[in-house]
């Protein structure tokens, strides 16, 4: 189903319409982690039930990172499934981070191990998913089961950078995610590039050219 326009509307909208149409296993499923300069791209996919408390279930850039934690741990505990995709720099840099981002999202639904019989996605639709779906563009603001999604992918990729910031000391993940920041980018400079850096993303990419012109120098 092609993709629609985000729109005001109740969370639960989406999720109605689908169940209306005799859908039962509705997952929502979101990314974290497409804009980086590194680590990974982290996919996350939710099934909710019909009756999930969704206060406070948002899309994750409109909450604090305490607030964010809180509702992940509420989504672990009350959802029917809850599934994770970790796609790696190597594999964004080989396939492109469009690709890679779809890989994530292909991912998490099986690692949320449901029978799910539609699916909702945040953006555009999934090539090759194997199951009917709808990508909503801004679908974490307007469906719960993408919000919840987008709070699981974002908290799980947090984590994931903050370890990453303890194995390679200097560049400041822990703080700013791989984000392309001033510090991020004075570290790339002073550092050069290291493993989990995406050498395909344009700032990476010129300071590894850099260097190589340098080393033909000598």
């Amino acid at each position: 189903m092609a993709e629609v326009a985000a729109i005001e509307a109740d969370l639960w909208q989406f999720e109605r319409e689908a169940r209306q149409a005799g859908h039962q296993q509705i997952a929502g499923v979101d990314e974290a982690g497409r804009g980086p300069l590194a680590g990974p791209v982290v996919a996350a996919a939710v099934m909710l039930p019909p009756d999930f408390d969704i206060a406070g279930i948002r899309d994750s850039k409109s909450l604090t990172p305490i607030q964010r934690e809180e509702a992940r741990e509420r989504i672990m505990s009350g959802a029917w499934a809850v599934g994770v995709g970790i796609v790696g720099p190597e594999t964004i840099d080989s396939i492109n981070i469009l690709q890679a981002t779809y890989e994530a999202m292909r991912a998490a639904l099986k690692d949320a191990g449901a029978a799910f019989d539609f699916v909702l996605v945040d953006g555009y639709p999934v090539p090759d998913l194997g199951v009917p779906q709808r990508g909503i563009i801004n679908g974490d603001k307007t469906s719960a089961s993408i919000a919840a999604a987008s709070v699981v992918a974002k908290v799980t990729r947090d984590c994931i950078m903050v370890e990453l910031g303890r194995e390679f000391p200097g560049y400041g993940f822990e703080k700013h995610k791989g984000y392309c920041t001033e510090e991020h980018l004075r570290a790339i400079e002073e550092r050069g590039v290291c493993a989990v850096h995406r050498r395909s993303f344009a700032p990476v990419a010129r300071k590894v050219n850099d260097d190589c012109r340098q080393r033909n120098l000598f």
